[in-house]
């Protein structure tokens, strides 16, 4: 049949996709849901309906019900009150500091902003380092996430091209990008995760040849710093990776 070969595709994206879920959800409720996408994906077939558009409508609902369960599970425990509490007392130091020196003056959008990036931070680095239980996926998900925020901070801040206002920096949203979907496509897993790392090293390496080559200014000083923090996080998920092979 025509459609043999991508319905073979869809399932194993879905199937994929169910491994988002937690761990006890997934075990309770992946199989029968893995079967009913799969009869349903059948059954639109032999109908002659489309399949194509049936299937991004179930990735989309699967993905957004695995996102609430994962938000639902660290409600439970508590885990979203820490982060909150961390993220304020964060956001506290710089409001103190503003009452001894004109050096640190922020307004309240400043405020805002650095408040969802620390809180999505923590939530990330949650969500992801709960994938395994060895120090070492902890301690990479760790560099990966507090380097995402620093690059996305020092961007907004002041720029790392030029200056914040300098478009040349959304070049760095690829690099984000990049990480983001190696992350997604190796599903956690620490080997997939360490080859995403040094995909996203290498995006980084890239956006400064490309702001030198075009003389947007030289950023080799910070490229070399990001893409230490890169590789560090993928030679770590590679380390997890040998100590627990299966465990993820």
């Amino acid at each position: 049949m025509a459609y043999e070969r991508p319905i073979r595709r869809l399932r194993r994206g879905y199937a994929g996709l169910l491994r988002l879920y937690p761990k006890r959800y997934r075990e309770r409720f992946g199989e029968p849901m893995e079967q009913t996408f799969n009869d349903l994906l059948r059954e639109r077939v032999e109908k002659g309906t489309g399949i194509f558009g049936f299937a991004l409508w179930m990735f989309v609902e699967t993905f957004t019900g695995a996102m609430r369960e994962n938000v639902r599970i660290i409600v439970q425990n508590k885990t979203l009150v820490r982060i909150a509490l961390a993220t304020a007392f964060i956001l506290f130091l710089p409001l103190v500091a503003m009452q001894f020196t004109d050096e640190v003056a922020w307004d309240p959008a400043d405020f805002v902003a650095a408040g969802i990036l620390l809180f999505g931070a923590g939530l990330t680095y949650e969500f992801i380092a709960k994938k395994a239980g060895s120090f070492a996926y902890r301690a990479a998900v760790g560099v990966a996430v507090a380097a995402a925020l620093l690059l996305v901070w020092m961007n907004l801040a002041v720029g790392i091209i030029g200056n914040a206002g300098n478009p040349a920096n959304l070049m760095y949203v690829g690099v984000l990008t990049v990480g983001s979907i190696g992350a997604v496509v190796a599903r956690f897993k620490p080997r997939g995760m360490a080859r995403a790392l040094v995909a996203t090293a290498l995006a980084q390496a890239l956006v400064a040849v490309i702001a030198t080559v075009n003389g947007s200014g030289s950023t080799i000083v910070v490229t070399g710093f990001f893409v230490a923090l890169w590789l560090v996080s993928a030679w770590l998920f590679q380390k997890s990776a040998a100590e627990t092979p299966r465990r993820v």
